[in-house]
């Protein structure tokens, strides 16, 4: 097979994905550009890479494998760029970082754009996700580096502190809710939420938990995000389930309830995730030490 870094990237990007055009958009390349690549990739292999459907595309055995060696060279790839970026200005560097809604939301903005601006080399690419799924990315070499709440399984990862996140329920002033002490989740979905978009990964988080208290988040509108949901729980359209840190934020411009969640697993420890026994790109080592300072 004669492939070229652009097929090994492209391929990674929609297994990842799990579309051909969400993948082909992540490479950098048109769906009919990335569809003619792929279908020439399995006309070299002799064999189907993707399973296609409606819902987008799933790996078969032997697209399994190509993946797991193309990642293998998209690692040694950047741990390249890393070694020769300490002789050659200019090289590009990237690092994929993974991370969850209150991180992405209210922790990373400025330690990243300091980053960017020390290091014009080097590109990131932020995405969010559930805690469980940066934990497993990063374990599996799907990603270099991921911030995740201290629930997510840890096995095989190498964990620094980073922040203490805190989730809580706004509300108006004058909400029957408003001034209690604590609040159970059970006891809250009786009310009507306002949400967090539908790609949120604090979202996907709270509606597990509501299902696990035998209940579901009642959700009259998702917001863009938590401190829109603050706004609009402040003049009454429903409770917001946020960070708090957001929350205080949108209470110093109007008026709301900040009411805590009585759950253990309202408080999260977040925390700075790396493969263990990997030796990480020279760009990707700097963000750590960069976000874990």
């Amino acid at each position: 097979m004669h492939l070229d870094l652009t097929d090994l990237r492209l391929f990674r990007h929609v297994a990842e994905a799990g579309s051909i055009t969400a993948g082909g958009a992540r490479a950098g390349l048109a769906l009919a550009s990335a569809s003619a690549r792929l279908r020439a990739m399995e006309a070299q292999a002799g064999v189907a890479l993707l399973l296609r459907g409606r819902r987008g595309v799933s790996l078969t055995p032997a697209g399994e494998a190509l993946l797991h060696h193309a990642r293998l060279v998209g690692q040694q790839v950047e741990r390249m760029r890393g070694e020769l970026g300490e002789y050659a200005r200019g090289l590009q560097g990237h690092v994929r970082l993974l991370a969850n809604t209150a991180a992405t939301v209210e922790f990373l903005p400025e330690p990243l754009a300091r980053f960017l601006a020390a290091h014009p080399q080097v590109e990131i690419a932020l995405e969010e996700r559930t805690s469980t799924a940066i934990a497993a990315a990063v374990a599996e070499g799907r990603a270099e580096l991921g911030i995740a709440a201290d629930h997510a399984d840890l096995a095989g990862l190498e964990a620094l502190p980073f922040r203490t996140d805190r989730l809580v329920l706004v509300a108006a002033p004058d909400h029957p809710l408003a001034g209690r002490g604590g609040v159970r989740l059970e006891e809250a979905l009786g009310w009507p939420f306002i949400g967090l978009g539908a790609g949120s990964a604090l979202q996907r988080h709270l509606a597990g938990h509501a299902a696990r208290a035998s209940g579901r988040l009642r959700l009259r509108l998702q917001a863009p995000g938590p401190e829109a949901a603050c706004r609009m729980a402040a003049l009454g359209a429903g409770l917001a389930l946020v960070p708090e840190a957001a929350a205080r934020r949108a209470g110093a411009a109007a008026p709301l309830a900040l009411i805590p969640l009585a759950e253990a697993w309202a408080e999260r420890r977040l925390l700075l995730l790396h493969r263990r026994g990997a030796a990480l790109p020279a760009h990707a080592a700097r963000l750590l030490v960069h976000l874990a300072g």
